[in-house]
């Protein structure tokens, strides 16, 4: 590697407050909220903080209450929030969530737009700190928040390959976030391309790929370079291509009720990039995604499913 590692993940993103309904139904029915923290990224920082990771968690907030609190939460993680500004002249973003119990897919009403992450620029970020990270993970919503982002999110992935870091991405695809599909195909595939680890559910790896197969989504991203593709599935599991490793399916961990899909694709992630830092073959990397995905549909909140390492080991994984 041509830098120094003095650190395993680095990421970037936006975190955002996350109120969650008091009931189920309507979000004008709540009368009370939860508060909780929401974003792709912190995410999977936490649940790879919570496995032992030294991580590190790059993003603008707004130095309100909301962008304290934020940081005070990650930071009790055990994330490393140093590259994190709170800036006086911007706002915090937050979500609300409705409440489900029953597995269908929640309400949720966005108030990121002008948010202190989206005005984040590739000045911003610190050179020779991102070049000591052994590994870093980057999702399509950072990218996708405003053209700042995602020039920001290009320079990340070029200087964590040029300082010889592995890359996972994650599309998690956001649309009403991009000016059309058609641009957001072009960024999203471009980023891809610039991973040795791409993690697509197969939705998105439909819309993103023309593919209709696991296989046939896999093959393309493997085709631009890829290392190892992993195809979530849901139910089904997940299928994998490694250009080691070969192909396989992988099935789907047993699920007795599902509470809210929010953060199953984060919890995917956790398990398999964890699982090749780990030095754990490709198939056994992917079981664990897939058992960290069923652990957070059973739960309420984004993260809450995220074991600790002793829980991990207890459970085989």
């Amino acid at each position: 590697m041509s830098d120094a590692k003095t650190y395993d993940i680095a990421t970037f993103g936006e975190a955002m407050l996350l109120l969650i309904a008091d009931r189920p139904g309507p979000l004008e029915f709540a009368e009370g909220f939860t508060k909780r923290i929401a974003g792709a990224e912190i995410n999977v920082a936490t649940g790879l903080s919570r496995l032992g990771f030294d991580v590190h968690w790059a993003s603008r907030l707004g130095a309100d209450s909301m962008g304290r609190y934020l940081v005070r939460q990650m930071r009790g993680e055990g994330v490393n929030c140093d590259h994190v500004v709170l800036d006086a002249a911007q706002k915090t973003g937050f979500q609300f969530k409705g409440r489900v119990d029953d597995g269908s897919d929640p309400e949720i009403e966005y108030h990121r737009k002008g948010s202190a992450a989206s005005l984040m620029q590739p000045a911003d970020i610190d050179e020779p700190w991102l070049r000591a990270a052994r590994h870093l993970h980057a999702t399509g919503v950072f990218a996708a928040i405003s053209p700042t982002s995602l020039a920001t999110a290009r320079r990340t992935l070029q200087i964590a390959r040029e300082a010889g870091a592995t890359i996972s991405f994650d599309p998690n695809l956001r649309p009403t976030l991009w000016e059309s599909e058609a641009t957001m195909r072009r960024e999203i595939n471009a980023l891809a391309a610039g991973a040795d680890w791409v993690l697509p559910g197969l939705a998105e790896g439909r819309l993103l790929t023309g593919e209709d197969t696991p296989e046939g989504i896999a093959a393309f991203y493997r085709a631009q370079g890829a290392q190892l593709v992993a195809v979530k599935l849901g139910e089904q599991g997940a299928y994998y291509d490694d250009a080691r490793a070969g192909t396989g399916y992988v099935p789907a961990c047993p699920v007795d009720v599902v509470v809210d899909t929010v953060g199953a694709g984060d919890a995917f992630a956790v398990g398999v990039v964890s699982g090749l830092l780990d030095g754990l073959p490709v198939d056994r990397a992917v079981r664990r995604g897939c058992w960290l995905g069923a652990r957070q549909v059973q739960v309420l909140g984004d993260s809450e499913g995220l074991p600790t390492r002793a829980e991990l080991q207890a459970a085989g994984y």
